[in-house]
């Protein structure tokens, strides 16, 4: 798990509703939604909060996941990550990277360390 990452950056090691998700943890979930309900401006409840990596095939997905224009392309394409996209980094990508930053940071890793 350490090593995996969504198409965006995210890392799903350090993601509170993956891990939420994959520990069965209802209380944990609970508090996810809370903080993200803030953030975000929604009402989530905490059988809102289930993923199991937007990699996984036919997995549980946070809401938007589902739909996420990243996701979407960067499969299309073939790539593991956006890092090895010749677009990179498109409007969509420039725009998520403003509510994370991270993702930046970690995209940025993998294009200048490519395995």
């Amino acid at each position: 798990m350490e090593r995996m990452m969504a198409y965006c950056g995210l890392k799903c090691s350090q993601c509170p509703a993956y891990l939420a998700t994959q520990a069965n943890d209802q209380g944990a979930r609970e508090k996810v939604a809370a903080r993200w309900s803030k953030m975000l401006g929604m009402n989530l409840s905490a059988g809102d909060i289930n993923c199991d990596g937007c990699k996984s095939a036919g997995g549980r997905l946070f809401g938007h996941c589902r739909t996420c224009q990243i996701k979407q392309c960067c499969s299309r394409k073939g790539y593991a990550t956006c890092a090895g996209c010749d677009e990179y980094a498109c409007e969509a990508l420039t725009a998520f990277f403003a509510f994370a930053p991270h993702a930046r940071t970690a995209l940025e890793a993998l294009r200048s360390n490519p395995e």
